[in-house]
Formats: structure tokens, C-alpha cells, sequence
């Protein structure tokens, strides 16, 4: 370079210019070139290399490098070439320390800015390869990727501000300790944000898809999005609930995803039997219920055990109502769990019963307690609805009538 620079210095002298206007001329010409250097480099970078690696990228299997490699990231990498070369070539044209020291600061700051870009672009198109793939997809990783992009342009701010005031990153570090309590007031979301994601990530609590309820904060629906500073729930009437990460740790929600991945759903409801209506079953009533399919091992099974024990106690039959000890409401509890355990939607290996609960003025309470196999809400809710069709229908087939507050019965009574 100082062979071509003597060159152009000499030809100008050899044109009659004075030694100053010809040291004045070579540094503006070398300038220029310098400036047409960058370019070419940003044009060839741009134009030819880009194209070049966008076609090799295409004729790969991987889907992964079409994103990561994708012009929209690359492109930073090409703006970097230009001021690289201008840093780097521009002592030769600019012989003032002080102009050469401002120009070669702001080629750095504008270097580190469009590195800081490139970085957060490439992050952010791994972020889109790892969400798309089944293992990571029901990870928080946008909460990760925000935190890593935070951190980078933080750290990076600190790099820039140092080169402006020509001083070391560390005075700045040191400087930034005695105001770590501003940072904390002015940064509290984000690093509680960011600590109650590594929480919830660490301990399996919450993750993109999950069925969450949280009625302090009006959430009730499904998980779509866990940010650094907030956490998305589309509510079953589509509204969108947003809320805190650290109100997820301190506070308390119901997740609903151990019962999606388990082998039911919980149905646990009663119907109140009107107590007047319970009575000792007759022969006539044994009889009628043997004849329903559901019933007749039971209702066989349980005269042979009574027989049995009246025979070894010396018990008389006439003593008892009937010889039997049993009740229309006892045969309709058996009646409903043969029918809750013939029904191919319960699942047969999880808790089934028909209980009673404590009596009230309202009538015994009269409690069936299963776990549908199908845990889609829609077709949860018709399972459900189906089986207690079933109850009302039938409960007058047993001599039984649902308790009401007033009832017809009742108003037929005072005529």
C-alpha cells in the first residue's frame, strides 16, 4: 500500500501540485478507494457468496439449514464486511489521531450492533427449528430465547457505552454494582420472570399445551405461549389470559394435564332420593327386578346368602320383612354399578361405585363415582349427561322418585 500511495503522490507532484496539495490529494484519493473497497466487498458478499450458500443450503435434505441460513439472518453477516474493511484500511488515509479514533469507534459500535443482530436473528431461527420439533415442542424455550436475547444486548450496551466513552467494560461493571438496586426496580419482571421460568421448567409444573385453572386470575383453558414475562392461556370462550410467571410459582393453579395423561376422567355427582320413597323390596319386586339382566346374579347371589346365614344363626324367615334384608334402594345402587361397569366409555381399572352420602332435609344424596376413559371435554360432557339420563329414566322402575322442592306430589296433597 505505501508503493501505491508514493505512485499516486509522485504522478501528482509530476502535474506541478505543491507537496501539501499533493499529500492533501493522495489521502483523499486512497480514501476513495478505501470507500470502494468496502463497497465491492459488501456487493460480492450480498450478491454473489449469499446466493451461493442459499443454493447449497436448497439442495441439502435438512430442513434445519433452510432456517438457520435463511437470508434474513445472513444478510447481518454481509453488513459486517463493509465496516470491518474500513477500520482496518482507514489509518492509510487518515493521518489525525483524534478524526481516525472517532471514525474507527463508530465502524467498532456499528460492527458489535449488527453482530448483536445477527446473534439475536440466529438465535431466534434455532428457537424456530427446536419449537417445531415434537421433544421440544411442549418446552418454555421463547422464555429462554427472550432471556439469552436480554443478556446479549445487555452485555453488549455495556461493550458499546465503553467504546463511547473510551473505557473499559470493567470500569462500567464496577460502576453498575453500587446501582445494582436501581437495575433490580427498574429489571424486577424480567428477572422474576426469569427465575419462576427456570422454576417451572425445572419442576415440570407448566408447559405450552397444558390445561390450566386458575380462577384468581380468570385462567381457565390452555396453555399457547410461556414468555419471560408472561404466560398465555386461551380461555375455552377464546378470550386470552395473560399472568406473571411468578404468580404461577407463589400462587396456587390446578393443572389438568395429569388427567389428560392418565386413564380417565374423574365424574363424581349425586342425585337426591326422596326418603319417603324407600322401602323393603317385596317378593313381587324381587321377581320384577331378577328379570333385568343387570341384576339377576345379584339379586340370586343375595337370597342364596341370606338363606345361608339364616340356616347357620337359626334364624326364622318370618321374623324378617319378607325373609329378605333387602331394599329397593340397595337393589338400585347394585342396578347402577352393573350398569356404570357395562359401559365401554368407563374405564373398569379406576375407582367405580355407587355410594350413599349423608342424609339431608333434601333427601339422600345418592353419589356416583367413576372415571370416563374419554377425557375430551365435548364428549366428557355427553358420557356424562348420557349415564344420568339413564339414572332419571329409570329410578322410578325401583319405587323411587327424585327429592324436589315443591313437588307435584306435594301441591296434590294439600288439595
Amino acid at each position: 500500500m505505501e508503493e501505491i500511495t508514493t505512485f499516486i503522490k509522485d504522478e501528482l507532484l509530476s502535474w506541478g501540485l505543491s507537496q501539501s496539495w499533493a499529500d492533501s490529494f493522495t489521502k483523499a484519493i486512497i480514501l476513495v478507494f478505501i470507500l470502494a473497497i468496502a463497497f465491492l466487498c459488501d456487493a460480492v458478499c450480498r450478491h454473489v457468496i449469499l446466493k451461493v450458500v442459499a443454493k447449497l443450503v436448497k439442495q441439502t435434505k435438512a430442513t434445519w439449514d433452510d432456517i438457520v441460513f435463511d437470508r434474513k439472518v445472513m444478510i447481518y453477516v454481509s453488513h459486517m464486511v463493509a465496516p470491518v474493511v474500513l477500520y482496518l484500511l482507514l489509518p492509510l488515509a487518515i493521518s489525525n489521531g483524534a478524526t481516525l479514533s472517532f471514525i474507527q469507534r463508530m465502524c467498532l459500535i456499528y460492527i458489535i450492533a449488527v453482530f448483536l443482530k445477527f446473534i439475536s436473528v440466529f438465535l431466534s431461527a434455532v428457537y424456530h427449528v427446536y419449537s417445531q420439533r415434537e421433544q421440544f415442542r411442549d418446552r418454555p424455550l421463547k422464555g429462554l430465547l427472550q432471556t439469552a436475547q436480554v443478556t446479549l444486548f445487555f452485555i453488549g450496551g455495556i461493550v458499546i457505552i465503553s467504546i463511547l466513552i473510551n473505557k473499559s467494560p470493567m470500569f462500567l461493571l464496577t460502576g453498575l454494582g453500587a446501582s445494582a438496586a436501581i437495575l433490580m426496580l427498574v429489571f424486577k419482571d424480567s428477572i422474576m420472570g426469569f427465575v419462576s421460568g427456570i422454576q417451572l421448567s425445572a419442576n415440570n409444573m407448566l408447559k405450552v399445551g397444558d390445561w390450566i385453572s386458575m380462577p384468581k386470575y380468570g385462567a381457565d383453558g390452555t396453555v399457547i405461549e410461556v414468555t419471560l414475562n408472561t404466560v398465555k392461556v386461551r380461555n375455552w370462550d377464546n378470550t386470552i389470559i395473560t399472568i406473571p410467571p411468578y404468580a404461577l410459582v407463589s400462587d396456587s393453579f390446578q393443572n389438568w394435564q395429569g388427567m389428560r395423561d392418565s386413564g380417565g376422567r374423574r365424574v363424581k355427582r349425586s342425585i337426591n332420593i326422596d326418603m319417603r320413597t324407600v322401602r323393603f323390596c317385596t317378593p313381587e319386586m324381587l321377581a320384577k327386578y331378577r328379570k333385568i339382566r343387570l341384576l339377576k346374579e345379584y339379586i340370586d347371589k343375595t337370597e342364596k346368602v341370606v338363606e345361608h346365614y339364616n340356616k347357620e344363626h337359626d334364624i326364622d324367615n318370618s321374623i324378617l320383612v319378607n325373609g329378605r334384608r333387602q331394599t329397593n334402594l340397595g337393589v338400585f345402587r347394585a342396578y347402577l354399578t352393573n350398569y356404570l361397569k357395562s359401559l365401554p366409555d368407563v374405564n373398569k381399572e379406576l375407582t367405580c361405585m355407587v355410594r350413599q352420602l349423608q342424609p339431608t332435609e333434601q333427601g339422600i344424596p345418592l353419589e356416583l363415582y367413576f372415571f370416563s376413559s374419554v377425557k375430551d371435554w365435548v364428549p366428557y360432557e355427553g358420557i356424562q349427561a348420557d349415564v344420568f339420563d339413564h339414572v332419571l329414566a329409570i329410578i322410578p322402575e325401583f319405587g323411587l322418585s327424585v327429592f324436589q322442592n315443591p313437588t307435584g306430589e306435594d301441591f296434590r296433597a294439600l288439595r
